[in-house]
C-alpha cells in the first residue's frame, strides 16, 4: 500500500533512505539549506553526501517544514534524519508547527539519529519525549538502527535494520514504509537498548581506527570489538536495556560494521588520530558528522553515573580530549590488571 513519507534531513542517511522509500511510496525530502535542495532537485544527485548516486525521479523536495508535515498528514510516516545535536531544535519547530493543526500532526515519528545529547545525556527518543511532553497530540516514537552505510542503501544493496518502539502501530507503519527490495526490517520493543547500541558503537569504532592506524593487527581489532561489545552491554543493562538486544543488528551488527568498514566515518577519525592529525582538522575535513567524537565524553559520564567499567570508552575520551596520545592510551589499556571475562553476577561485564 502506497504511503506518504516525509524525511527531514538531506544528509547522507536521510537521502539514502529517501532513495529507497521513493521506489514504492510518495516521499518528500526536507532540508533547511535552500541552495542544497535546489541542487538536489535540478541535478538529481546529492553531490555533497552521495556523489554518483542518481536520485529517483519521483522523489520530492522542500525547504518548508509545514509542507513536509502536510504531505505526511496524520496517517503517514515522519522520519527525522538529523544528527543528535539538531534533534531538539527540529522537534521544537515541529511542535510549534503542529500546534496550528494538532489533528493533522503525524501519529508516527521515526528517528535515525545515533548518540546522546550533550549536556542532558538523553537518547534521541528521550529528547523527543521531553519536547512533546504535555502535548495532547504527542506522537508515537520509534527508532531505526542497525549496520547500514548510507551509500550502500542508496545504491539498493541489501541491508537489515531494527525498528524499535513501544508502539506496535509505529512498528507496522515502519515495516510497511521500508521493508522490501534490498531492505529487511526487524522489530524490537527495546527502544532504549537499540539506541544505546547505536550510540556507543561509534566511540568504539574510533578505538578500532586508532588501533588499525597504529598497525596493531587483526587480533587487536577483534579484541577491541569483543570487549567493546561488553562495554555496550554493561552500560545498556545498567540503564534498563535487554541483554539480547546487544547480540542483534543494533548491537553486534552495527558495532562490527562501524569498526571494520572502509566507509565508517568514526573509524576514519581514529585512523587519522593515530597518524597524528589534530582533531579539529579531522572534523573540519570529514564533511560529515562523526557522532563518536561528540558522544565519547557523554558515554563516559554515564558509565561513571551508573558505576560501570568502560576502559576502552575512557581511553577514547582521553585521546579526543587531548589528555593522552593514541599510543599512550593503547599502552594504558594493555597495562590494566587481569579481569574475569564474565563477572560473578552472571552478566557479561557488569561489575559486582
Amino acid at each position: 500500500m502506497r504511503m506518504n513519507i516525509s524525511i527531514l534531513g538531506a544528509g547522507a542517511w536521510g537521502t539514502a533512505l529517501a532513495c529507497h522509500a521513493a521506489r514504492r511510496h510518495a516521499v518528500q525530502l526536507w532540508g533547511r539549506d535552500a541552495a542544497q535542495i535546489r541542487t538536489l532537485r535540478t541535478r538529481g544527485e546529492n553531490t555533497r553526501y552521495l556523489p554518483g548516486v542518481a536520485l529517483p525521479e519521483a522523489l520530492g523536495f522542500t525547504t518548508e517544514l509545514n509542507a513536509a508535515l502536510a504531505h505526511v498528514g496524520a496517517g503517514g510516516l515522519l522520519v527525522l534524519a538529523v544528527p543528535v545535536a539538531g534533534l531538539r531544535p527540529l522537534a521544537q519547530a515541529l511542535r510549534a508547527q503542529g500546534q496550528e493543526a494538532p489533528q493533522d500532526f503525524p501519529r508516527h515519528v521515526l528517528v535515525l539519529a545515533k548518540g546522546f545529547e550533550q549536556g542532558s545525556r538523553l537518547l534521541p527518543h528521550q529528547v523527543l519525549e521531553q519536547v512533546f511532553e504535555g502535548w495532547a497530540r504527542q506522537p508515537a516514537l520509534g527508532v531505526l538502527s542497525g549496520p547500514s552505510f548510507a551509500l550502500e542503501v542508496a545504491r539498493g544493496l541489501p541491508v537489515a535494520l531494527t525498528a524499535a518502539s513501544a508502539d506496535e502501530g509505529l512498528i507496522q507503519a515502519t515495516v510497511r514504509a521500508l521493508h522490501g527490495g534490498g531492505m529487511r526490517i526487524y522489530a524490537s520493543a527495546d527502544l532504549l537498548g537499540v539506541e544505546v547500541g547505536g550510540a556507543v558503537k561509534n566511540v568504539l569504532a574510533i578505538a578500532c581506527g586508532v588501533s588499525d592506524g597504529l598497525e596493531q593487527g587483526h587480533n587487536a581489532r577483534a579484541a577491541l570489538i569483543t570487549r567493546g561489545l561488553a562495554e555496550i552491554s554493561r552500560l545498556g543493562l545498567a540503564m534498563g536495556a535487554r541483554t539480547e538486544t546487544f547480540m542483534g543488528l543494533s548491537g553486534l551488527g552495527d558495532l562490527v560494521l562501524t569498526c571494520t568498514g572502509e566507509l565508517s566515518r568514526n573509524r576514519r577519525v581514529g585512523l587519522q588520530l593515530a597518524a597524528g592529525k589534530p582533531l579539529d582538522r579531522i572534523v573540519a575535513e570529514l564533511g560529515h558528522v562523526a557522532e563518536g567524537v561528540y558522544t565519547a565524553q557523554t558515554v563516559l559520564e554515564l558509565a561513571l553515573a551508573h558505576q560501570v567499567d568502560m576502559p576502552i570508552t575512557a581511553a577514547v575520551a582521553d585521546v579526543l580530549g587531548g589528555r593522552r596520545s593514541p599510543a599512550e592510551a593503547l599502552r594504558n589499556l594493555l597495562a590494566r590488571e587481569p579481569q574475569p571475562e564474565v563477572s560473578p553476577l552472571g552478566e557479561p561485564g557488569v561489575q559486582p
